[in-house]
């Protein structure tokens, strides 16, 4: 994960300023949520398949994996969003149902080759 860029001159620095945020970084960062998240996602299906979960018990379970991600994604900034992200809402919530899609595909395709041929 990039770093958000606080390089500020010594005559500029006062109580009141704001950080700055390095755009590229930022979007960097971004990025590897929601690959991660559709990485995820997609083995995420796989497992629900293999294991046979069916109805409401396979979305439990992709809510659970992205619930982890979650925790994970917090754990790799070191619970320190505003280093890397912009706030938690990006790290918690960013691309959570953007997986879903994805995760029911590769889900009925596991479940379809294991238990059904």
């Amino acid at each position: 994960m990039a770093v958000r860029d606080d390089r500020r001159s010594s005559e500029k620095k006062k109580s009141d300023d704001l950080q700055i945020v390095n755009v590229e970084n930022l979007q960097n960062n971004m990025k590897s949520i929601y690959l991660s998240r559709t990485f995820l996602s997609i083995i995420g299906g796989v497992v629900a398949g293999i294991w046979g979960f069916t109805g409401l018990m396979g979305f439990v379970f992709y809510f659970a994996v992205m619930a982890v991600a979650s925790v994970g994604f917090a754990a790799k900034a070191k619970f320190s969003p505003g280093a890397y992200f912009d706030s938690w809402n990006r790290i918690v919530f960013d691309g959570f149902l953007g997986g879903l899609m994805s995760f029911v595909l590769f889900w009925t395709f596991a479940y379809d080759l294991v238990h059904i041929f």
